[in-house]
């Protein structure tokens, strides 16, 4: 794949969600939609009520019509490239009847956590289904000490991978603009790891979703003019964990996704502790919460949340090329 190429795939993506973007945002203010502030979060954020919501379906429509057309003009169309767009569409469905609940019928808890658990395991199932049917190695790079072999249990590492990650993105999507730039360093990252594999399949999913992240990024950082919603955080999240699979660079995800893990344990930790003790570790989680109660700006959290997935995405890299 040529720079030529990889322009393309970048700016069709970025052309198509900032085309888009003003219309949708248009036709939520016209019908007085938008996210509801959850009582429980900051209430500095409840100025935040009525952004409209659901932007990600935007820059994952963008990035889908994207892949399609440059994976045939280089006729490179894969199981790869349709693995990941299917957990694209499939994640990013299930956060958008998500949204949908809450944004059109006013239910501002939208799916149920079992509901969304059950879709997104039946994602990796398939997911793992189709992987077997093409003959792919089911085998975990553990980098320094080699790979295992784990058969049929690399299927249940793959749900875990699909689920775990999407919520971790779901979990992180709290402030203006910080998944639009994490999200988007990570697939910079795996686009790296894609190139240098030569997989132009995978490395044209990155470039694309990556376009339309950009694009996004003009209407969503602070103050935003629309949010990702579900539809977005959801689908981003769960087609990292893919990309890594397919890549065979699944512990990668750790250090790229590092900022994303942090935000699930700091959830996980608060949770745990509180019932065990009584008390809680953070003063808000997930830790993006924790730092504005400490006083720092949104933008200073975010910017600093960025910096620290740039520098373990690079530290990531050196260790695996």
């Amino acid at each position: 794949m040529q720079w030529t190429e990889v322009i393309v795939a970048i700016v069709s993506s970025f052309a198509l969600t900032i085309m888009a973007m003003p219309i949708v945002i248009g036709f939520f203010r016209t019908k007085q939609l938008g996210q509801t502030t959850r009582d429980e979060g900051p209430k500095w954020h409840e100025v935040k009520t009525g952004t409209p919501t659901m932007g990600g379906v935007v820059f994952l429509v963008a990035a889908i019509i994207s892949t399609i057309w440059v994976a045939l003009w280089q006729d490179v169309f894969s199981l790869g490239i349709g693995l990941s767009l299917f957990i694209l569409v499939l994640y990013g469905l299930l956060g958008f009847l998500d949204d949908f609940i809450k944004v059109f019928k006013k239910r501002n808890l939208g799916l149920t956590s079992k509901q969304k658990l059950i879709g997104q395991i039946l994602g990796g199932v398939l997911f793992f289904a189709a992987y077997l049917y093409d003959g792919l190695p089911t085998e975990l790079n553990l980098y320094f000490l080699g790979t295992i072999d784990i058969g049929w249990f690399y299927g249940l590492f793959i749900i875990f991978w699909l689920v775990g990650f999407s919520n971790a993105v779901n979990l992180t999507d709290g402030l203006d603009g910080l998944v639009a730039g994490t999200a988007s360093i990570a697939y910079g990252a795996y686009a790296i790891i894609a190139w240098n594999q030569q997989q132009t399949d995978i490395l044209i999913v990155c470039l694309t979703v990556i376009g339309g992240l950009i694009g996004f990024f003009f209407f969503n950082k602070k103050p935003a003019k629309i949010f990702m919603g579900d539809v977005g955080s959801l689908a981003l999240g769960g087609g990292l964990a893919a990309v890594s699979i397919l890549l065979h660079q699944e512990w990668s995800l750790l250090l790229i996704g590092l900022v994303f893990v942090m935000e699930t344990a700091s959830v996980m930790i608060q949770v745990t502790s509180f019932k065990l003790r009584g008390k809680r570790v953070f003063k808000m989680s997930p830790i993006h919460h924790h730092f504005e109660m400490s006083g720092w700006s949104e933008w200073r959290v975010v910017v600093t949340f960025w910096a620290i997935g740039l520098v373990a995405a690079i530290l990531c890299l050196l260790i695996v090329l």
